[in-house]
């Protein structure tokens, strides 16, 4: 069997549209991953145990379960427990949301941390209170050195779309098997698949390469 291209251009608006729910669910579901993030990273800064301890335990939580569990529990088990209905695109979105909170979370936290301890002191000298000085001193030196951490992490969560599929949510994963499911050439399909993904990550990818570099600089 000859490799065949042409199946998928003759499908290619087919991917497209899966495309842009790809992207789509990429741009929502980092949003509120890097909002809910920066809240918990906050949380883990604060000088009261009880908040440390709750942004600590929302950020293992959400970094150690598998996401293919996260987005069916979410999807399957909530309706049942909570008597709610949950339609398969808000559960995909709050799944990735809150996947994604937790390693931007620790992300940020990080980035805070790095942060030398006599610009707090200066901080505190002046009379700011603990957001104020966050919002003022700290965060945006921070966010230079966050750049490449998050880019990286934005890439894996473009990568983690790809489990939207088990939801039946027509993302480009979902696309490529229903083409592949009509024209029997998957290995076309996937190939080219593969090749999209490379073509929108690789320039993130050196993005992320050169924040790196001239930080180190």
């Amino acid at each position: 069997m000859k490799f065949d291209p042409s199946v998928v251009l003759a499908n290619w608006d087919i991917l497209a549209f899966g495309l842009l729910i790809t992207l789509k669910y990429t741009i929502y579901t980092c949003a509120i991953g890097l909002a809910i993030g920066l809240f918990v990273a906050l949380l883990q800064l604060t000088p009261w145990r009880l908040t440390r301890w709750t942004g600590r335990i929302w950020v293992e939580f959400f970094r150690n379960i598998p996401l293919l569990v996260l987005l069916m529990w979410i999807y399957y088990a909530l309706p049942i427990f909570f008597q709610i209905q949950i339609g398969k695109e808000t559960a995909g979105i709050l799944g990735l949301g809150f996947y994604a909170s937790g390693f931007y979370a620790e992300i940020l936290r990080a980035g805070v941390q790095s942060i030398d301890r006599g610009q707090t002191d200066a901080a505190v000298v002046l009379g700011m209170g603990y957001f104020q000085r966050m919002k003022r001193i700290i965060l945006p030196q921070a966010l230079r050195r966050m750049v490449p951490p998050l880019v990286g992490q934005t890439i894996m969560q473009l990568k983690n779309t790809t489990l939207l599929s088990v939801l039946t949510i027509p993302d480009l994963l979902y696309q490529a098997g229903y083409i592949a499911s009509f024209t029997y050439r998957p290995m076309e399909v996937y190939t080219v698949i593969g090749g999209i993904f490379i073509l929108i990550l690789f320039p993130l990818s050196a993005l992320s390469r050169r924040f790196e570099r001239k930080e180190a600089a």
